[in-house]
């Protein structure tokens, strides 16, 4: 297990009712990929910590490699660093990698991950996601305003080699049957579990947030965009039930009114045959860093779950 320090990015510790971890995306780190998160969640709720996996931002050396239990590492890592912390159980948040980082710990050490959010993940690598990946290994064609921070964070050799190096780590797993990073331990997810997914996301498709969605247990599918729900909304300004081989039931539910046409609506199907419930929060101008661009609405999302 690496040292505390080499693991930690940021630790904000209050006196709180729960903890959570943040786990980043590729190539991030926790002060450049959660800044409202760590400012603004509600430090009287929770203990937040964001940490950088190894050879990420602050945890290096090591240099990052990409072996193909690269993910799994990960997951023990944040794992070891939580009980090292002396947590005795916690939530996660996970983007992107660090939403698969997050599932395969969840279904790893079932009895101490209470719940998980994640968005912008994925359970397996399709033909599609091996061509998007191809077309961001060459980070000079990145937008300055994605670039230069992380540049500035590792040196632009190193930001440059570890992007190709991630691009030849995930598209290993495209040879592995079904393209598999960790569609075989989903199942094994048994805690709360919310899957957020902009539907502006250019770099995962809709099917990897449904996949994920279809095969965790206790799975609730909300689906970011841009667009608020308007004041006194029930919960969102749409339900969508989600369930495999059920219609999708679509119910807009506005103030108190709204509230007594959803009681006079019922249980959504999900929740009646004791499966999870299924939500789709839509606001389709998000994309792949939607807490960022959405951090107001992303952080209440996550609060409201999380406790």
């Amino acid at each position: 297990m690496l040292g505390l320090e080499a693991l930690t990015a940021a630790l904000v510790c209050y006196v709180v009712c729960d903890v959570f971890m943040i786990v980043d995306a590729s190539l991030g780190s926790g002060e450049t990929d959660f800044g409202p998160q760590l400012k603004n969640l509600n430090k009287q709720l929770f203990t937040v910590v964001a940490w950088d996996p190894r050879g990420y931002g602050h945890s290096r050396p090591p240099d990052r490699d990409f072996p193909v239990e690269f993910f799994e590492r990960d997951a023990k890592d944040a794992v070891d660093l939580m009980k090292t912390l002396q947590f005795k159980k916690v939530s996660l948040l996970g983007w992107s990698d660090g939403g698969i980082t997050a599932l395969i710990a969840a279904a790893k050490y079932p009895s101490y991950i209470n719940k998980v959010m994640v968005w912008g993940a994925n359970a397996y690598v399709t033909d599609e996601d091996k061509a998007i990946y191809e077309g961001i290994r060459d980070v000079s064609k990145w937008s300055e305003r994605t670039r230069k921070p992380l540049e500035a964070l590792y040196g632009i050799d190193y930001f440059a080699r570890t992007c190709e190096k991630w691009v030849d780590g995930i598209n290993q797993f495209k040879r592995l049957p079904g393209g598999n990073i960790c569609r075989h331990l989903l199942p094994l997810v048994q805690c709360p579990t919310l899957v957020v997914h902009g539907e502006r996301d250019p770099l995962v498709p809709r099917s990897h947030a449904d996949f994920i969605h279809q095969h965790v247990r206790g799975s609730r599918h909300a689906s970011f965009g841009g667009h608020a729900a308007p004041p006194g909304a029930f919960s969102a300004a749409e339900h969508v039930g989600l369930c495999p081989g059920l219609q999708a039931v679509h119910l807009r539910v506005l103030g108190p009114r709204g509230r007594r046409a959803w009681a006079a609506h019922g249980p959504c199907p999900c929740t009646a045959r004791g499966r999870h419930p299924c939500r789709l929060h839509l606001m389709p101008e998000g994309k792949h860093n939607l807490h960022l661009r959405f951090a107001d609405e992303f952080n209440k999302l996550a609060e409201d779950f999380l406790q």
